[in-house]
């Protein structure tokens, strides 16, 4: 790809910090088209508990947003290989791609370019590893790489498979420094989303509470465990999907699921920006934005880049 047609402009922030909001503004000022970062959007059916806000979109055409059932395995190295296939195809056609999410790992790994398909299936290993229990998995994994293991989200903490296969990627050869990683495919612009913990908690709370009421989640979890997903497979998808899971079994009351799956939200940001914080310190440069809801300096910030 020429040096001159490899331009990403990437749009992150913890949870309800306006990331779509701006994005989709963005997207209309630059003729621009969104690929999402998100970890759990890729499942379809998964729509008001993942926030999609299909609508907001108008438009402005997006991908990577319900391309598996989510009763399907999806990996890093796939979300990897989507991204840039999707990423590829709108440079292609003389638009602008905007990389929009809040999970760090996705983000990092289109970024920064991480290896992932270099190591193959190692049929031994998994068969060793196929009766560990989750705890195990990520203590080995742990053990096989820190500085990576400590970059996995809660959701594939808890993924049995996904857990086996990031130990396949990091058995083969030391990566203490973390993931092995390829030339930068991408000139990358990151602009951040942080309006301060006291806003992004009252959003978290307010929005969790339109879901609740006005959208109705607990039905969506109840319908995805009708259509075949399991309970212990919807709980791995963790948040939403975990406590309202517990709810419907009638493990604890709506008021009880309400308060804890708010602080779990709000914990959840947090350590959001735990990762984006440690990405900056390892040397990737992110331009934080002071109003997420004014996109004036969005617009300079991109303009002196696509100059």
């Amino acid at each position: 790809m020429e040096e001159q047609n490899n331009k990403l402009i990437v749009i992150l922030g913890p949870t309800s910090s306006g990331k779509t909001r701006l994005a989709v503004k963005l997207a209309r000022e630059f003729d621009g088209e969104i690929i999402s970062a998100d970890s759990r959007q890729v499942y379809r059916g998964m729509d008001v508990g993942t926030g999609k806000d299909l609508a907001e979109y108008g438009e402005v055409k997006h991908h990577l947003i319900d391309v598996v059932e989510p009763t399907d395995l999806f990996s890093l190295a796939q979300y990897k290989k989507l991204a840039e296939a999707a990423i590829d195809d709108v440079i292609k056609r003389g638009k602008i791609p905007f990389l929009v999410g809040g999970s760090g790992l996705y983000l990092q790994a289109v970024v920064d370019n991480y290896d992932m398909a270099e190591v193959g299936v190692d049929d031994g290993l998994r068969q060793e590893l196929e009766h560990s229990d989750i705890l195990d998995l990520y203590d080995k994994l742990k053990a096989a790489n820190p500085a990576f293991a400590a970059k996995v989200n809660e959701s594939d903490r808890k993924n049995k498979r996904r857990l086996i296969r990031y130990i396949e990627l990091n058995s083969s050869a030391s990566k203490s420094e973390g993931p092995t990683v390829k030339p930068p495919k991408y000139d990358c612009l990151v602009l951040g989303l942080n309006p301060g913990k006291e806003i992004i908690d009252k959003k978290i709370r307010q929005r969790l509470l339109d879901r609740l009421e006005n959208e109705d989640l607990v039905a969506e979890v109840d319908r995805l465990h009708t259509q075949g997903v399991s309970w212990q497979r919807l709980h791995g998808f963790g948040l939403e999907y975990r406590f309202i899971s517990e709810y419907l079994q009638e493990k604890c009351d709506h008021e009880t699921m309400f308060d804890r799956l708010n602080i779990a939200i709000r914990q959840f940001a947090k350590k959001q920006m735990t990762w984006f914080n440690r990405w900056g310190k390892q040397g990737r440069k992110i331009f934080w934005l002071e109003k997420a809801e004014n996109e004036e300096e969005a617009v300079g910030f991109i303009r002196r880049f696509l100059a």
